[in-house]
């Protein structure tokens, strides 16, 4: 039978093809796919090269490149458009803050106000979506300016929030049409922040509020903390006050707090312990918290002594409130042996103990000492139930604020107590600052330097890139936060210890920073675009350890991270790799350097884009 193909081949070519016609088609067709095979073999050639990690293997040439070139980031995920992005949230998540699901804690059985706590073992509700800004969103003022004004549309609250607000809340606050303007140098708060701090100062026999370093006061955690006016007054003397408020869907005081470039964390005081170890702050501080400090059986007050230092100062501003000698806040003070030793107006301050021999010797009524076993340096503070026993009495960190240095450097006998060799402490702290000398020098210039006005930017026009806070998400010792502070950097750092990780949070409190405990297999306590930068050395390989997601883990760096914000990453090259393809997909540009030649050591430096979708 004939051939169809030749029956259609005859269509165009008349009768049967000659033989030599046929070899010469055969031929044809080789040559074909041959041509065809060299092409795809070059195709696919120019796609493996296209993904080979773009590593620098020479360091000192990496150095003498010039900065504006080498932050000309290309985008790793215009080489691989094969990957595919991750969504954005919808608008409705645009200040999404996971763990806080109070319908869902309710279901779960909590009450009495623990429905309002942290529960991420409750809330499984974390989107696999990148969270978006706000649609007027626009990158924060540089500071001092950026301190005291802010952008309305960065926050949730709206002017009719605003307006209806108490009365204290309208004399912070200034609403001038898209902007917020805080005083607190215009007698407006306290006769003004300044006075209320002299007031405090003068209150622990101090002369001036420029003397609380001498009075051992370096630390202060500032609670309900308003819009961090008082916060923001103490960094301006060197001291470090943190802000800890609870969740609010609207109007947050942490939110508003960080936005001003403030130290702030979400937390409160209702069923667990504080994400903080034993003697951590040399003041606590609290104007109108909402904290009822009389109730749950004083419950609340013995946890304030928990944190704060021996020595140290619980600063409470108060209406209406019971001081008659039997009222319940007088006998819950002395038994946790705090003496009173200031009262003008609605002010009080109490000042702990520097004897840890008054919790057993206390005659106004026995509250137990805890069971402390080797709670300086576990991790049992980190979201645990509250006590009703006292703490610390018996650590070998119970000294006495007054007896501190007043520049808060740590001694030789300090970090034999903190359990940690001066050769250890200090080989942390040379290599951050190796680190700024060196690949960080090649950061700084850019990130820390104004740049000029954008096409279509309109004025007050912000430094883009400049960074005010960052994070260390595995700060060890606190090197980085001390190379930084020794760079005479003002930026401030919020050191976090992994809870896996040797609690060194003890130490890096001792030093005057700010710092928390925290678990990075779940979310990070605070609001979206909150960070300027976030960096961190060795965790991508512990969060692999401890078989938590890598994906999980950048994407909640995306949500805490602003706009055009900053993430450096060191670490092994395998984990690197992984979450340089993770940063493709959330759209960062991304870049890998080999920071040592014939090491496996890889440095990720990121980008967030500014998405306005």
């Amino acid at each position: 039978m004939r051939n169809p193909l030749l029956n259609k081949l005859s269509i165009f070519s008349g009768t049967r093809p000659p033989l030599t016609w046929l070899l010469l088609c055969l031929v044809s067709v080789f040559v074909l796919i041959a041509l065809l095979g060299s092409s795809s073999s070059g195709a696919f050639d120019s796609v493996t090269t296209s993904v080979k990690p773009d590593v620098y293997t020479n360091y000192r040439r990496l150095k003498e490149q010039e900065t504006s070139e080498f932050f000309e980031l290309k985008s790793f995920a215009s080489e691989n458009n094969d990957l595919k992005e991750i969504r954005l949230c919808g608008r409705e998540r645009e200040d999404y803050v996971p763990c806080y699901n109070v319908s869902a804690n309710l279901l779960a059985g909590f009450k009495d106000g623990e429905e309002f706590d942290r529960h991420c073992e409750v809330s499984q509700d974390q989107p696999y979506c990148l969270v978006r800004p706000p649609r007027d969103y626009k990158s924060p003022l540089s500071w001092p300016v950026g301190r005291d004004v802010i952008w309305n549309a960065n926050v949730k609250i709206t002017k009719d929030q605003f307006l209806s607000s108490g009365s204290m809340t309208k004399r912070l606050m200034l609403l001038e049409e898209n902007q917020i303007s805080f005083h607190s140098d215009d007698g407006l708060l306290f006769d003004g922040v300044k006075d209320h701090s002299r007031q405090v100062a003068e209150m622990i026999g101090l002369g001036t509020d420029a003397e609380f370093h001498q009075a051992g006061v370096h630390t202060v955690l500032d609670l309900g903390c308003g819009f961090g006016s008082f916060g923001a007054h103490l960094l301006s003397l060197k001291l470090m006050a943190v802000c800890m408020a609870a969740y609010e869907l609207t109007g947050s005081q942490v939110q508003l707090s960080l936005e001003r470039g403030l130290p702030a964390i979400i937390g409160n005081f209702i069923s667990r312990k504080l994400p903080f170890p034993s003697l951590s702050y040399d003041m606590i501080h609290c104007a109108q918290c909402g904290v009822l400090w009389d109730k749950k059986d004083g419950m609340f007050l013995i946890e304030a002594d928990r944190i704060l230092k021996p020595g140290g100062y619980f600063v409470l501003h108060r209406t209406s409130l019971n001081m008659e000698k039997g009222s319940p806040i007088e006998e819950f003070t002395q038994k946790i042996c705090w003496t009173l030793i200031g009262q003008q107006e609605e002010t009080f301050i109490w000042q702990k103990t520097s004897d840890p021999q008054c919790y057993s010797s206390n005659t106004h009524g026995a509250i137990p000492v805890c069971n402390e076993e080797q709670e300086d340096f576990d991790i049992q503070s980190y979201y645990q139930p509250l006590e009703s026993c006292v703490t610390g009495a018996s650590s070998k960190r119970w000294i006495p604020i007054q007896n501190r240095s007043t520049n808060s450097q740590i001694t030789p006998d300090e970090l034999r107590i903190h359990g940690v060799e001066q050769d250890e402490l200090y080989e942390d702290f040379e290599s951050s600052r190796s680190a700024l000398r060196n690949y960080w020098s090649l950061l700084t210039p850019l990130i820390f330097s104004d740049h000029p006005k954008r096409p279509g930017d309109e004025d007050p026009l912000p430094p883009y890139n400049m960074i005010r806070n960052m994070m260390d998400m595995n700060a060890r010792y606190g090197g980085l936060n001390a190379a930084f502070l020794e760079a005479g950097k003002s930026v401030w750092v919020m050191n976090v210890v992994p809870i896996r990780a040797q609690n060194s949070l003890p130490l890096i409190l001792d030093q005057g920073f700010a710092g928390v405990l925290h678990d990075w297999c779940e979310p990070f306590p605070t609001y979206p675009r909150t960070y300027d930068m976030l960096h961190a050395n060795g965790l991508l390989s512990d969060l692999i350890s401890k078989k938590c997601s890598t994906t999980n883990l950048l994407l909640e760096m995306d949500r805490i991270l602003r706009p055009e914000g900053w993430v450096v990453l060191s670490d092994k090259a395998g984990p690197i790799e992984d979450a340089r393809t993770i940063a493709t997909q959330i759209r960062w540009e991304a870049r890998v350097i080999d920071v040592e030649n014939g090491s496996d050591q890889r440095l990720l430096v990121c980008q967030k884009p500014f998405l306005k979708k």
